[in-house]
């Protein structure tokens, strides 16, 4: 069983204002990124927010932890309600695919130019329990090495969404302009 999680706890502040509010083609950011996942999840949960069209959890083991405070807090979640693995995106991954999981597959495994889109055992949680409260260098790409995970070249790349300018370029993309 496989849980969804939508990093959703960053600041936006390249984007200058609440970016998962930010719409695309009618829609916001996160629930453009909710959707993809529950997609292909049994369940959904969005990390780092206190609102959101899906069931919310803290970062792990607090806020300001970067990506890897919200991959913890799903990876904890996972495991203690019997989920195996959790697939993760960030709320400004648009244009996941709807076979995400299967590219991704089998775990653990990231995007290689997005690793925080990625698929993790829940077993993982320990590792990165270690690795957040060491200090060692805290990042993606750290933490995959720990649990050897392998870098994917997805069929598609998706969009990643930090400005105005990159929201106007997917929105352009999206309407064929």
């Amino acid at each position: 069983m496989i849980l969804g999680a939508v990093l959703a706890g960053g600041r936006s502040t390249r984007f200058g204002s609440d970016k998962a509010l930010a719409e695309l083609g009618g829609r916001t950011l996160l629930a453009r990124a909710v959707d993809a996942l529950a997609a292909q999840c049994e369940a959904v949960v969005v990390v780092g927010r206190d609102e959101a069209p899906a069931p919310t959890l803290p970062d792990w083991p607090h806020p300001d932890m970067g990506p890897l405070g919200g991959i913890a807090a799903a990876l904890h979640h996972a495991r203690d309600a019997g989920y195996t693995h959790v697939l993760t995106c960030s709320v400004d991954s648009v244009g996941l695919g709807d076979n995400l999981a299967a590219q991704l597959r089998p775990s653990p495994a990231y995007c290689a130019s997005q690793p925080v889109i990625g698929l993790w055992p829940a077993t993982a949680s320990a590792t990165l329990d270690a690795l957040l409260i060491s200090n060692a260098r805290h990042s993606m790409r750290a933490f995959a090495e720990l649990v050897g995970a392998r870098a994917v070249t997805l069929d598609r790349i998706p969009d990643n969404i930090n400005t105005p300018a990159d929201l106007e370029s997917a929105e352009r993309r999206t309407h064929g302009l």
